[in-house]
């Protein structure tokens, strides 16, 4: 019996250890920067808002669930072939679940969740927004930073990009990254701001990739 027992509970950590180990790395973050600022002779390309997005995924001790966010608006100046700054606005009352059937009511309570006061609270913060600092190049990885002001807190954060200009078009893909929320005042369920939550807590963690296509104005 003991030995069955401590099967069950190894197997249980070790999912448990793959489950974190599978979370992308943290974006590091840190205090609102000066926006970057482009040269003269930089060239606008105006964000495609079709295809332009950004996929999340929240986590909690039963699993996960995921979804898009669409991008409403922005732009991207680019000199020489590289990005000097940027913008674009995040509509978040345009929040889609994925995971859960769109028929299902599970989808709709969870959408509507996440919409409510008590999460992003869109009804009062309609959009967020990310503010180009910074591009460079670290250990042979682009690293694009940028204030991100949601429901008007904002951070610095960094996190991979892969980019590709050419005369009509600029791409801009992130890898899959991670933000903290309670640095954003995003309290629901949240152990950074509530004790004895037991199981019932939503972690911290973010997943999100960001996905830009522009096109030159």
């Amino acid at each position: 019996m003991k030995t069955k027992i401590f099967k069950i509970f190894t197997l249980a950590a070790f999912i448990t250890f793959a489950s974190c180990g599978d979370k992308a790395k943290e974006a590091e973050t840190k205090s609102a920067e000066e926006a970057a600022i482009a040269e003269v002779t930089a060239v606008t390309y105006n964000v495609n808002t079709t295809d332009s997005n950004i996929e999340w995924k929240g986590f909690k001790p039963t699993g996960s669930h995921n979804g898009t966010i669409a991008i409403k608006e922005g732009n991207l100046s680019v000199n020489d072939g590289v990005i000097e700054s940027g913008n674009f606005v995040i509509d978040m009352t345009s929040i889609v679940v994925t995971d859960i059937p769109a028929e299902d009511e599970g989808n709709g309570k969870l959408t509507g969740h996440l919409k409510n006061a008590d999460f992003f609270n869109v009804e009062a913060h309609p959009t967020a927004t990310f503010e180009v600092t910074g591009l460079e190049t670290v250990k042979g990885k682009t690293m694009l930073s940028g204030n991100l002001t949601i429901k008007e807190k904002t951070n610095n954060i960094s996190f991979p990009v892969t980019t590709k200009v050419n005369d009509n078009d600029v791409t801009l893909t992130s890898e899959t990254f991670t933000i903290d929320r309670s640095k954003w005042n995003i309290e629901y369920g949240s152990k950074s701001f509530f004790d004895n939550l037991g199981d019932k807590f939503i972690n911290d963690d973010i997943e999100m990739k960001v996905s830009l296509k522009a096109t030159k104005a």
